[in-house]
């Protein structure tokens, strides 16, 4: 796809990879930049159902930004450099199609700000997380302040975030920031085993899942509930809801077309 990001698709799941491996997979501008163009082309590819995202090589998934370029930002650039990060990580989490984030080493940073934008994470034993922004005087600028919380609650968000504190893949296992740590050698088996569970499900299902999830969080629980009804009920406009209860009526694996 371009020379940082490589791209790939194997039986319905598509395979991003963030290939700095010399730079530790570092977030460049010309990075984000073909991030962006390939997250645009995957959401309208019908042939991906779902996604994985990992990081080339073995040391790292994403180690952070480029403190180089970090380094020369004025004010008025780093709010541009800040927002279009964020527009390009809600890309993913906005994503109609699973993301899953196969983390297998350091994720640092904008690396730990990537793997919260996606909806299901994955770590090798290997993995480090953390936001060491503050060590550098500064702030986590691509979603970090806001997700994380989100994820695992202000107490530990705070420390992590204020302490700039690395943790391993066990302490993230503890706090919820990943759901399951695997072998290094079964990261990718083991997001393929869950990509493949998602497909033989309901696409239309699926796509309502994320929508509820996503938008509900941010809603107080009445509203949410609200949302979960309606999407609930355009469920059984679609040909998947009768296809799936007639199979399960008929004792049958039912075929589901995503209409």
């Amino acid at each position: 796809m371009g020379k940082n990001i490589l791209f790939e698709k194997k039986e319905g799941i598509g395979f991003i990879t963030i290939n700095r491996p010399e730079k530790l997979n570092a977030l460049n501008r010309e990075t984000m930049e073909e991030l962006e163009c390939l997250l645009y082309e995957v959401g309208k590819d019908e042939e991906v159902k779902v996604l994985i995202i990992t990081g080339a090589g073995e040391k790292a998934f994403v180690a952070g930004a480029d403190i180089k370029e970090l380094s020369e930002l004025t004010p008025l650039k780093a709010k541009e450099f800040s927002e279009k990060g964020q527009e390009i990580f809600s890309m993913i989490e906005n994503m109609k199609k699973p993301v899953i984030c196969a983390v297998n080493g350091f994720a640092l940073g904008g690396g730990c700000e990537l793997a919260l934008a996606c909806h299901i994470r994955i770590a090798s034993k290997s993995a480090k997380f953390g936001q060491p922004e503050v060590k550098l005087g500064l702030i986590p600028g691509y979603g970090g302040t806001q997700r994380l919380s989100r994820l695992v609650g202000k107490g530990l968000a705070s420390e992590l975030i204020l302490t700039g504190d690395m943790i391993d893949a066990e302490e993230a296992l503890k706090i919820g920031l990943v759901n399951k740590v695997v072998e290094p050698s079964e990261l990718i088996p083991t997001c393929i085993s869950i990509a493949k569970k998602i497909m033989a499900n309901s696409p239309v299902a699926v796509k309502l899942s994320l929508y509820s999830i996503n938008k509900g969080i941010n809603m107080s629980l009445d509203e949410g509930l609200a949302l979960e009804a309606n999407l609930f009920s355009l469920c059984f406009a679609s040909e998947d809801a009768k296809e799936g209860t007639r199979a399960f009526l008929e004792k049958r694996q039912p075929n589901f077309k995503g209409e």
